[in-house]
């Protein structure tokens, strides 16, 4: 992983380049006290301090210090993103106001290594701020290229076994317990729908449980969708649309990033991580359409759809999340394209029928500038989900509200009363922006951090 710590650093004194972040705002007073060369330079460049704007300034002689500007949006976590991505590499000395956010600063220059080297050199920040703020940026950074380095990685290198190795590695850090139910030890262990969507694969499916903190704290639960490659099962997808399915397990390392953070910051919680970890594969051992699987719920579900599989190994997880009776369940899934139809591929999806938990998403949202919108569990929908031969069906018919639908499913395993929120994600950039290059990514990360720090803040 990027070595972020060497990119963010108090101050030691030592000469660097001065980097005045500016608000639009903020640049006519800047000016008015710099020296007529800048004024000048800035002048004739035009240089306005509109977001991500940068101009560097050099000196009147070769020996002479340069001054670089960025424009900044102060509220924006990634204000500083472009001016890490364009400067040249150095020190650079943070001058402001007040400082920017930081994270943005860290992750335009985060680099996923494991296929292609890193650039050898890069720009580096001296910082009078508090060692807090520094900490806090590299701890959200860090989690943040976590969960981006395991969507990006290929589902060649990055099945359920692997991705069972990625949480073993997290929990010795922090002294976490990880049990891990393989196989056909998930019939004799009651999860039989996450057997169902993997068994076709050459490796097994798999239910992944860390645990951590004391038992006396509050219960908060963490699941996660890790269907590391779907083919769509019997009902094959096409290959343009099979071809982002590495990214199906971006729930999965979205909760496990989450899971960092919580055990990271020490928080008083008795956390717990479930990761239904499958590939949704064909093989004579395929799930079929018009199949009927059992669930740990005791519900039956009809297969309508092989390519509906997410919600199956959720609803798992859901139910057996639920006989611990935690205080919250958060689960994150890459689950429907509908989802993305509606909101985009930037704005994730929010469903939870408590209004006390939505407003409380609603302001940890804005207040960790990261986006989401809830969508509504609307229930006259669940009819959709009515099976003629089972308990339900796992796809509704038709082309209509399949966020909605795939919701309603998952309500159907989660107790009534049980405070619960469900993410649909798309864990992915599609287009590049400073400090979020093409590829995976973790979605409502910082906003539901936000609301686990104020719920279970020391």
């Amino acid at each position: 992983m990027t070595d972020f710590a060497s990119l963010l650093r108090p101050d030691d004194g030592a000469p660097a380049t001065s980097l005045v972040a500016l608000a639009p705002a903020a640049l006519e007073a800047w000016l008015r006290s710099a020296p007529e060369r800048l004024r000048s330079h800035v002048a004739a460049q035009r240089f306005k301090a509109e977001a991500d704007s940068v101009l560097l300034i050099p000196g009147d002689r070769p020996d002479d210090s340069q001054t670089a500007l960025a424009g900044i949006d102060t509220a924006d976590p990634f204000a500083l993103a472009a001016a890490a991505a364009k400067l040249p590499p150095g020190r650079y000395r943070l001058v402001a106001d007040s400082p920017p956010p930081l994270l943005g600063w860290l992750l335009a220059q985060h680099c996923f290594t494991r296929y292609k080297a890193a650039k050898d050199s890069a720009p580096r920040l001296l910082l009078s701020t508090s060692p807090a703020a520094i900490n806090e940026a590299l701890r959200m950074a860090e989690a943040t290229a976590l969960a981006r380095d395991l969507i990006d990685t290929p589902a060649a290198d990055m099945g359920p076994a692997d991705l069972a190795a990625a949480v073993t590695v997290e929990a010795r850090g922090f002294g976490a317990k990880v049990e891990t139910i393989v196989g056909e030890a998930l019939i004799d262990r009651n999860l039989p729908m996450i057997h169902a969507v993997g068994r076709a694969a050459t490796q097994a499916p798999r239910l992944i449980d860390l645990g951590w903190g004391e038992a006396s704290h509050p219960k908060l639960t963490l699941i996660g969708k890790g269907i590391t490659f779907d083919s769509g099962g019997l009902n094959l997808k096409p290959g343009n649309s099979m071809a982002l399915m590495k990214k199906d397990m971006g729930g999965a390392a979205t909760a496990l990033a989450l899971a960092r953070l919580v055990m990271q910051a020490g928080l008083p919680v008795r956390l717990r991580l479930l990761i239904a970890a499958a590939e949704n594969c064909i093989s004579g051992h395929a799930m079929r359409p018009g199949d009927i699987l059992a669930s740990r719920a005791g519900k039956t579900v009809e297969i309508t759809n092989t390519d509906a599989e997410g919600r199956l190994v959720l609803a798992d997880a859901l139910a057996l999340a639920a006989e611990d009776k935690p205080d919250l369940i958060l689960d994150f899934a890459t689950l429907t394209g509908a989802a993305r139809v509606a909101l985009g591929p930037e704005l994730p999806a929010l469903f939870t029928p408590d209004e006390a938990l939505a407003a409380d998403f609603a302001r940890a949202a804005d207040a960790a500038h990261d986006p989401l919108h809830r969508l509504p569990l609307w229930q006259p929908y669940a009819r959709l989900l009515k099976s003629t031969i089972a308990d339900m069906v796992n796809s509704a018919e038709g082309p209509f509200a399949g966020a909605i639908t795939a919701a309603l499913f998952l309500q159907a395993f989660v107790p009534e009363g049980q405070r619960w929120a469900h993410f649909d994600t798309f864990a992915w950039n599609n287009h590049a922006r400073p400090g979020r290059p093409k590829g995976g990514e973790a979605l409502a990360l910082r906003a539901s951090f936000a609301l686990i720090k104020s719920r279970y803040g020391k």
